[in-house]
């Protein structure tokens, strides 16, 4: 095997994210995951639409902020239909 395999979020997998609620509480997010957007300045959540799990929220979109996620369970992993091997990280100049 010469490349490494990469693990990534890919839009239309089936992940169950349990991240920071409250004080003392935890929070389930099980759905798709739809992408990334950023909120603020320097700020990226994670874009999850609900599954069936949560009851009367099933379909609706929920936005996970990255710094509050403690774990990621991979349910349903879908291949990334997006290849982009020239892909740069990006970067502020400033």
């Amino acid at each position: 095997m010469n490349k490494k395999q990469e693990m990534e979020l890919t839009d239309g997998s089936k992940y169950n994210i349990i991240s920071i609620g409250g004080r003392d509480s935890t929070l389930e997010t099980k759905g798709i995951f739809k992408g990334f957007m950023t909120m603020g300045i320097d700020e990226i959540g994670l874009i999850m639409k609900l599954d069936k799990d949560h009851d009367d929220m099933t379909g609706k979109i929920r936005i996970v902020p990255l710094h509050a996620i403690l774990a990621i369970d991979v349910l349903d992993a879908k291949p990334n239909s997006k290849k982009d091997d020239n892909r740069e990280m990006p970067h502020y100049v400033g």
